[in-house]
């Protein structure tokens, strides 16, 4: 690996070898550690961690199924693919607003309002959790499960979006939740699927500026 990084691995843990490697890489590169296009190399990690090469080589796959391996390399998405990416965001979560404004019950809607509180008033991570749990539950919201499915294993990739969103302050986002929360609770599903459409909209060309900044 290209990138000097310590390894630990907990001997006495009872989970998989292949569970526990997964689960220290997927650290690595959602912190950063591990930036995007940093080479993977089997035999380095296997060392690092006292483990054969098999358990890495099944972590690296799941990693790879989730989006953060591609190629070998930590995964360094370009322009192409963001948009891709949050172009299917926009289909399914703009759909899945206008869901949540017919079939969210009302604890469940105000349940969306404390994660705008938490948004205004938090810490970063507190921040960042009720990011993912707004745009979660609005998700849950359209009770298809392939569309569930799609964006639960886009979570990774999005994770990466989402902070550096948070880090970075974008503004309004918060703001733009609270819209969109009060567009559900009104049961106005055309204006939530419109607002959270632009919502998304508006994080991808934030993160495009800032990447483009770096």
């Amino acid at each position: 690996m290209n990138t000097e990084v310590k390894f630990v691995l907990d001997s006495n843990s009872s989970r998989p070898a292949y569970l526990h490697c997964y689960e220290i890489l997927r650290d690595k590169i959602l912190t950063g550690e591990l930036p995007g296009g940093t080479k993977v190399v089997e035999e380095k990690i296997a060392a690092g961690l006292g483990v054969s090469r098999t358990p890495i080589r099944e972590s690296i796959r799941k990693l790879e199924n989730e989006g953060l391996i591609v190629n070998k390399k930590v995964v360094k998405p370009t322009e192409k693919d963001l948009r891709n990416m949050f172009s299917v965001r926009i289909l399914l979560e703009g759909y899945s607003a206008r869901c949540a404004a017919t079939f969210l019950k009302e604890k469940e809607i105000e349940k969306l309002y404390e994660y705008v509180e938490i948004g205004r008033k938090g810490n970063k991570e507190e921040i960042m959790a009720a990011n993912e749990k707004f745009h979660n539950d609005i998700v849950k919201a359209s009770n298809n499960p392939v569309m569930i499915d799609i964006i639960d294993r886009m979570q990774a990739i999005i994770y990466l979006f989402r902070k550096i969103v948070v880090i970075y302050n974008r503004p309004h986002l918060i703001d733009e939740h609270e819209e969109i929360y009060e567009s559900i609770k009104a049961r106005d599903g055309e204006k939530a699927e419109i607002l959270m459409k632009k919502h998304l909209e508006t994080d991808l060309n934030f993160y495009l500026h800032v990447m483009s900044n770096e």
